[in-house]
């Protein structure tokens, strides 16, 4: 797990929003989380992401893409459709996704 925000280039890009409710319980999605995260980053046009889950199981991620077809292509890869089915099968009782065009970034750093 990450401990800084991800690495980003200069915008524009793109950011998109996951927001979830897990359901209680592990059934596999740790093992799955971390197979999603390897292939993400083997995805083209992939930037990088930042996430966060709280005790109760609520969780946003979001992944930066370089374009809409990046973003796209993530959707139809075949093992994160089949994870994205598992998850409504399983593993959320509901999420929300967000796409947005970043038009302006920037950050800190204690030095």
């Amino acid at each position: 797990m990450a401990t800084r925000p991800a690495e980003t280039p200069e915008p524009p890009y793109y950011a998109v929003v996951f927001a979830s409710q897990r359901t209680e319980g592990d059934h596999g999605y740790g093992e799955t989380a971390d197979e999603m995260d390897r292939l993400v980053r083997q995805q083209p046009g992939f930037l990088g992401m930042d996430s966060a889950r709280d005790g109760d199981g609520f969780g946003i991620t979001v992944g930066y893409f370089r374009d809409e077809e990046s973003i796209r292509q993530w959707l139809v890869q075949p093992d994160h459709a089949g994870a994205r089915d598992r998850g409504r099968a399983e593993w959320y009782h509901h999420y929300s996704v967000h796409v947005a065009k970043v038009e302006r970034a920037y950050r800190w750093d204690r030095p």
